[in-house]
Formats: C-alpha cells, sequence, structure tokens
C-alpha cells in the first residue's frame, strides 16, 4: 500500500498573547537570521527588530499574532493587520517558518487559514524580489504584483503584491 500523502497539513494558527512575545522575538530573529546575512538589511530586517518592536505592533487593535502550529509544535508565526473596516486591505508582516520546518507547505497552508479567518479578499504584503521561492508561494496563492518596488540597498528590492 502507498504511503498516505499529506496535502493538508494539519496547520492551526494560534492566537498568541503578551507573554508570548520573547518566543516571537526569538523565533522572528533566527528565521530571518540568513535572510539578514545575506542582504545585510540593518533597516527593515526582523532579524534586526527589538521586543520594544514586537509590542509597539501586539498593542495596535488592528494586529493579531498567531502561532502557525502542527502537532502542538510551533513551526513559525505570521502578523495579520486587520482593520476590519471593509476598506483597508489586510496585511500579513511577517510570516516565517523555522527553518527546520521549511519547504513543507507549512507557509502555504497557514496563509489560506489566516485568509478563512480574516475574509478571502482585500490583502496586500510585500517580499524580497530576489528571494523567488517566496515571490513563486505568493503568486501561487493569488497574490499579483502592484507594480510597485522599493531599492533597499544594492543587493535587495522590495515587491509589492495584492489580492483581491
Amino acid at each position: 500500500m502507498a504511503a498516505l500523502c499529506r496535502c493538508e497539513m494539519d496547520i492551526k494558527l494560534i492566537a498568541a498573547n503578551l507573554e508570548d512575545l520573547d518566543t516571537i522575538l526569538q523565533m522572528q530573529k533566527e528565521a530571518f537570521s540568513e535572510l539578514y546575512a545575506k542582504y545585510q538589511d540593518t533597516e527593515t530586517s526582523p532579524a534586526t527588530e527589538k521586543y520594544e518592536d514586537i509590542l509597539f505592533r501586539f498593542n495596535q487593535p488592528e494586529t493579531t499574532y498567531y502561532f502557525i502550529t502542527t502537532d502542538n509544535t510551533k513551526v513559525g508565526a505570521i502578523r495579520i493587520v486587520d482593520c476590519k473596516d471593509g476598506v483597508t486591505r489586510k496585511r500579513i508582516s511577517p510570516i516565517f517558518i523555522m527553518p527546520e520546518y521549511r519547504n513543507k507547505g507549512y507557509a502555504q497552508q497557514a496563509i489560506k487559514e489566516a485568509e478563512r479567518i480574516h475574509g478571502k479578499q482585500h490583502w496586500k504584503l510585500d517580499t524580497i524580489l530576489q528571494e523567488k521561492g517566496n515571490c513563486y508561494l505568493y503568486e501561487k496563492l493569488g497574490y499579483q504584483k502592484t507594480g510597485k518596488t522599493e531599492q533597499i540597498n544594492g543587493k535587495m528590492t522590495i515587491v509589492y503584491y495584492e489580492k483581491d
């Protein structure tokens, strides 16, 4: 008999609370450390953020941080900005998967779950243009480039996406 295919993983988004912010910060620093080493983006890299940065965003009423979990294991996190006003686009910023759990479909399932929770329409996000895997993931999920880009440094450009 063939092995079972777990094409739809059992991903759950679990809302973080104030006591979880240290964990989120440490996970974020580890998850983004490779990109920071590659692009040396000291101004906007999540790897260089401080606790106060996470706390500031956590306290915004439109922000929810979630742990991305499978089998009760935290494999990453995602921050959703949702003003719930029907006008402002919902935003993913950031999403990350820990290095040992990458390339297993967790990010894709986490985004689908975030869209299920917050509504499938009217989203935006941005990513590093040079990271083709990230671009591929978002485009596969229906996000389209807006045409806006922002040069961060000589190695890195941010590309903006929207989904309606």
